[in-house]
């Protein structure tokens, strides 16, 4: 059962949501009475308590896969007594939104989704501020202590292991990644890799996400890594608004077996415009878009 040795209260207007750090699983785990009552906008405990206890029984008839993902947790009551409650992830939290038939939920999704409270959102902020700060130009390019500097950026404060390696074993699906206690030597091989042209220094970044040395957050940070050496070695660098959130998706989980379609989807977007603002917003935008859900729309134009 996740304890609640990391706890961040998020608010959706007035009313408290809150959340608590899995360190085991590496995620948030949110309240689902706290997102109960904010979608009804109800302010009584017991009413809440008691509409849960209704919906529940319903979607254990009508959607029991969203039902069987709660997580029991203990979260300190109004009482001030620790109480075990329901709790979803953040895919679970949108769908079990989705299952109130209140018109707030939309308004809720949104919020939870893009408001500025968000994780995702406040890290986006970050990684957008990058531009023009000069950060980006004290980076060790291409090293792995490179990635970590990355990394602490983005998530510092966010997530309490922002720039370190992580020491468990990740897995997505059916495919582990490497393993946690031989991740020195990993991380030192993928450094020592070339960095000449476009196809070494794409074989370079797929096997830094095969090494995946962060609890959470790889993808973003190492997103970033990746076009800093393609603008060092070849003066390019990526325009991820020219690609695709599911071919990429697909091609980076097939790129451990066979790196072509990965390559023939980033290679077409290559953009000499390295220095040019426009482009590194939209390609921070995409690289938040990728991770989120797949109903999330992707950024608008422009």
């Amino acid at each position: 059962m996740p304890s609640a040795t990391k706890l961040s209260i998020r608010f959706f207007g007035d009313r408290e949501v809150r959340a608590v750090w899995d360190e085991a699983r590496s995620r948030w785990l949110f309240s689902a009475l706290d997102v109960v009552g904010a979608v009804n906008g109800e302010d009584d405990h017991a009413k809440t308590r008691n509409y849960w206890k209704w919906l529940k029984a319903k979607l254990r008839r009508e959607r029991p896969e969203l039902v069987s993902a709660a997580i029991r947790l203990k979260l300190r009551a109004a009482d001030g007594k620790l109480r075990l409650t329901d709790a979803f992830d953040a895919e679970g939290v949108a769908a079990l939104a989705r299952a109130i038939p209140n018109n707030r939920a939309a308004a809720f999704l949104d919020w939870f989704t893009y408001g500025p409270e968000t994780l995702d959102e406040k890290s986006r902020e970050k990684a957008r501020a990058l531009f023009g700060s000069g950060l980006l130009d004290s980076v060790e390019v291409g090293t792995a202590r490179g990635l970590r500097q990355i990394h602490a950026y983005l998530f510092g404060g966010l997530y309490p292991f922002a720039g370190q390696i992580r020491t468990v074993n990740l897995a997505k699906g059916d495919f582990a990644f490497a393993q946690a206690r031989f991740l020195d030597g990993t991380l030192r091989r993928v450094e020592a890799m070339p960095e000449t042209d476009f196809d070494a220094i794409l074989a370079k970044y797929v096997e830094m996400n095969v090494a995946h040395p962060f609890r959470e957050g790889n993808g973003r940070a190492t997103r970033i890594w990746f076009d800093l050496m393609l603008k060092r070695a070849i003066g390019r660098c990526i325009d991820w608004s020219l690609v695709p959130k599911r071919p990429y998706l697909a091609a980076m989980v097939h790129s451990v077996e066979d790196t072509e379609p990965l390559r023939n989807l980033l290679l077409p977007a290559l953009t000499d415009r390295i220095d040019d603002r426009e482009t590194f917003m939209k390609g921070i935008d995409y690289s938040y878009y990728y991770e989120q859900p797949d109903d999330v729309p992707p950024p608008e134009a422009g």
